[in-house]
């Protein structure tokens, strides 16, 4: 199984958005990286200096968004939809996606009931509870 380091995660980002500015060719996933770092332009600077990405400190106190993490979440979310799984959650993504006008705020929102959904299995010591993640994006989908 694939266990990447938080320095191996690191230098596939900055490599990914390394080869997209240089138009040189990536697989699949790299492509779909630096297409949400593209989405990103107040991180560019962040995926552009891979030294300084693999020693940068993104506390939790700080207030600031870990690029990182985010576009981790959204590679996930990506993927979590393009698979269907858990169940429902494509559907319910394109829902939120049509409510708020983009697919980018979708998986901003997404990104809530997801990092919910981790927390609680963290905090419970269980496995992650898919049908509550789906649920939650179904809910924001379908609020008024």
């Amino acid at each position: 199984m694939f266990n990447p380091t938080q320095a191996d995660v690191r230098h596939f980002f900055c490599t990914a958005w390394a080869r997209h500015r240089a138009g040189q060719p990536m697989d699949a996933l790299q492509a779909l990286a630096a297409d949400w770092i593209a989405e990103h332009p107040e991180w560019h600077a962040d995926f552009a200096d891979a030294n300084a990405a693999l020693t940068r400190a993104y506390p939790d106190t700080s207030g600031q968004n870990n690029p990182f993490l985010h576009i981790s979440m959204h590679l996930s979310i990506s993927e979590q939809c393009g698979i269907d799984q858990p169940a429902g959650i494509r559907q319910a993504v394109q829902l939120l996606a049509k409510r708020l006008g983009s697919l980018h705020a979708a998986h901003h929102a997404a990104m809530e009931c997801l990092g919910q959904m981790l927390f609680e299995a963290q905090r419970a010591r269980k496995a992650p509870d898919g049908a509550a993640y789906v649920a939650c994006v179904q809910r924001l989908a379908t609020r008024d």
